[in-house]
């Protein structure tokens, strides 16, 4: 199509959707977030969507902030039409909401007006939801407040994790991009108001938030794990030191004692408020993951010792 698209997005998310873009519509210039240090090493390392920019030869913008009248002019400079955002990492503000004269369209990563925010796909998994899904919304000033275009939704898999989940969701979004930008160009597609009495909020997860809390119930405690992996992951304390925990299976049972060790069908268990969370995969500080079995190979003293 003829209309001039800046894409603006940052992690692997984003990328489905900006691919998607190049091959049916024209993408003038890419806005993405800054190379950052990443690793052990502290490499400075890019963005995944400026990877893809780069090897489609794409125009590439890297503000820390999008504040500037510079910054903005830069993007004007390209003369879009319309500007498509993917988990790009900044608030847009108003003078580049009203930039491109189709607008700012969105691709989130839940069924709005459920899961507006920063972690939508950690939220849907952490409160136990049954499906979830995608939404095409054409951006205001709020977060995530913008008129829906399409919906598509999505079942949460038991086993689901948020990285399995997101990769699931960004190809999801990718493909129902393609779908509605046609429509919505030609004025095909009507915007729909949000209801906002079903609206809920998925907040900025903080990495503090990974330590488990066995006084709550195992089915909340696997849930957080499946939430929070790979970031922030979650963990306990063992021998003064972190033992990180990336796959469990839950027990519920009456005998169980929040916080107590124990050994179930030979892998290491730890009780919660109402059952038994079973760590099937964990990562002993300065090892790498093992299996729950191998652990107890070299922890003999598991039961023994309250963590």
């Amino acid at each position: 199509m003829k209309e001039r698209i800046v894409f603006m997005g940052s992690p692997e998310f984003a990328v489905p959707s900006l691919e998607k873009l190049v091959e049916r519509f024209n993408v003038v210039g890419v806005v993405t977030q800054p190379d950052r240090p990443s690793g052990r090493g502290r490499t400075l390392t890019p963005p995944p969507v400026k990877n893809t920019a780069e090897q489609f030869e794409i125009p590439l913008l890297q503000p820390e902030r999008l504040k500037t009248d510079d910054e903005i002019a830069a993007i004007r400079k390209w003369n879009p039409d319309l500007i498509v955002v993917a988990a790009f990492g900044q608030i847009l503000r108003k003078n580049l909401l009203d930039l491109p004269p189709r607008g700012c369209i969105n691709v989130h990563a839940s069924l709005l007006p459920r899961w507006r925010g920063a972690a939508p796909i950690q939220a849907a998994i952490l409160h136990g939801d049954h499906e979830t899904g995608v939404a095409i919304m054409k951006m205001d000033a709020g977060i995530d407040t913008g008129q829906i275009l399409t919906r598509r939704a999505m079942e949460i898999l038991p086993d689901d994790t948020s990285e399995t989940l997101s990769i699931r969701l960004a190809e999801a979004g990718a493909e129902l991009l393609g779908d509605t930008l046609p429509g919505y160009l030609s004025g095909e597609i009507e915007p729909a108001m949000q209801d906002e009495a079903l609206a809920t909020y998925a907040k900025m997860i903080k990495k503090e938030e990974g330590q488990l809390d066995f006084s709550e119930s195992s089915q909340k405690l696997a849930r957080r794990v499946r939430a929070f992996n790979p970031w922030p992951g979650t963990y306990t304390k063992w021998k003064g030191s972190v033992l990180k925990i990336h796959q469990v299976r839950y027990l519920e049972s009456e005998d169980a004692v929040p916080g107590k060790h124990k050994i179930i069908d030979g892998y290491p268990a730890i009780g919660t408020m109402d059952g038994w969370l079973v760590l099937e995969i964990l990562q002993p500080g300065g090892k790498k993951k093992m299996s729950g079995e191998a652990f107890l190979r070299g922890a003999k003293d598991w039961t023994e010792l309250n963590g």
